[in-house]
């Protein structure tokens, strides 16, 4: 358990109620995370021949949200910190390591997207970028993780006692700086080329739902695309502030102001946000994802468990593939589009208007953006 005088530190200073509430989310979030990543890797190698390079930064977070609920959610027991300092420390740096991978992932995921729907010319992504562009997620993230390591601030007990992280009580100047950087360059500006990105997304989104109602073609096809790109954007920034700001927020609460003053009750509710993360980020691909969808459908097993899932165990759920909103068998229907971004940035061009017996052919608008494939 290490020496006297660094055992008080390892105790919990919350209640015995609050600690047993926080074990037990700690244990519903293991199981959902391991449970949810899973499925979204199972279904990732099953289309493994079709992933686009956008889509590795689907699979690495999941890869980072997995890696952090083994290696964190396990050690995690109310009342006390039952290791060492040595486990602390490596507790500690998975937790900044993976949390960062999954943020940093996020992040480019958002400015792949944007670039790959709102400026198509330098969207295009090839499998080899697309690697060296995962290889720099993890330096970014393996780059702050190790600063501690190497004495740029440290790892420690967290203030409640019953797990570990980043010291914010500062105790030098480079230690306050290293909090400040984290601050800055793994919250702020992320924050900001995630919220950027899809606002741009969005914004394109309303541009060529405009254009698309000046012209005669159904809407219900381009109604159900832009509704899926929307409900994506929105939930994409939804948990990602979600997750990250409560800890911003108390980080850079503590690090300004007196570390000793801000309760514990913060950090362990924001340590919990941020753990969080690990749960949503599967079900928001694995919702909004169509070409997902439609590998997981294909497990009828799969399919049952999650439904029943979602029903809440409603017997009477019927055992149908999930639906793909936008992308049903209806005249015009471009059969080429597996991926929601992809099949909007692609609409005016390959939706070829239905045609009445004798009519004059009729073109469909313009091409709002080019080819979006990654």
């Amino acid at each position: 358990m290490g020496n006297k005088s660094n055992a008080s530190v390892f105790i919990s200073t919350l209640s015995e109620r609050e600690d047993l509430i926080f074990g037990t989310l700690y244990l519903v979030f293991g199981i959902v995370s391991l449970s949810g990543n899973s499925l979204l890797l199972l279904v990732a190698y099953r289309k493994r021949s079709t992933l686009k390079p956008a889509e590795f930064f689907i699979v690495n977070l999941a890869v980072s949200d997995l890696s952090m609920t083994v290696t964190l959610f396990p050690l995690v027991f109310p009342c006390r910190w039952l290791f060492n300092q040595a486990v602390c420390t490596l507790y500690a740096f998975c937790g900044v390591l993976f949390g960062l991978c999954s943020l940093t992932s996020l992040t480019v995921l958002s400015t792949v997207c944007c670039l790959k729907v709102c400026y198509p010319a330098y969207g295009r992504l090839s499998r080899c970028y697309g690697g060296v562009l995962l290889l720099c997620v993890w330096a970014y993230a393996l780059m702050f993780a190790t600063a501690p390591l190497a004495e740029w601030g440290s790892y420690g007990p967290e203030p409640y006692g019953t797990a570990c992280c980043i010291t914010w009580k500062t105790s030098s100047r480079e230690a306050t700086l290293y909090i400040l950087a984290l601050f800055i360059f793994c919250y702020l500006l992320p924050c900001l080329l995630i919220l950027v990105s899809y606002s741009l997304i969005l914004w394109t989104v309303r541009v060529s739902r405009r254009a698309v109602r000046q012209h005669t073609s159904p809407q219900h096809r381009a109604r159900s695309v832009h509704s899926l790109v929307i409900q994506l954007s929105i939930a994409v920034c939804l948990g990602f502030l979600a997750a990250w700001t409560p800890y911003a927020i108390v980080a850079l609460w503590a690090v300004l102001g007196d570390a000793s003053q801000v309760p514990a009750l913060a950090f362990v509710l924001s340590a919990v946000f941020a753990k969080s993360s690990t749960l949503y980020n599967p079900l928001v691909y694995l919702l909004f994802k169509p070409n997902f969808q439609k590998f997981l459908s294909k497990d009828v097993v799969l399919l049952q468990a999650i439904r029943t899932l979602l029903c809440c165990g409603c017997p009477s759920a019927a055992l149908q593939p999930f639906p793909s909103p936008g992308f049903g068998d209806h005249p015009g229907t471009c059969r080429n589009c597996g991926d929601t971004f992809e099949c909007f940035s692609n609409y005016p061009k390959c939706y070829k208007l239905p045609q009445a017996p004798g009519s004059s052919p009729q073109r469909a608008p313009l091409a709002i953006l080019a080819d979006g494939a990654v």
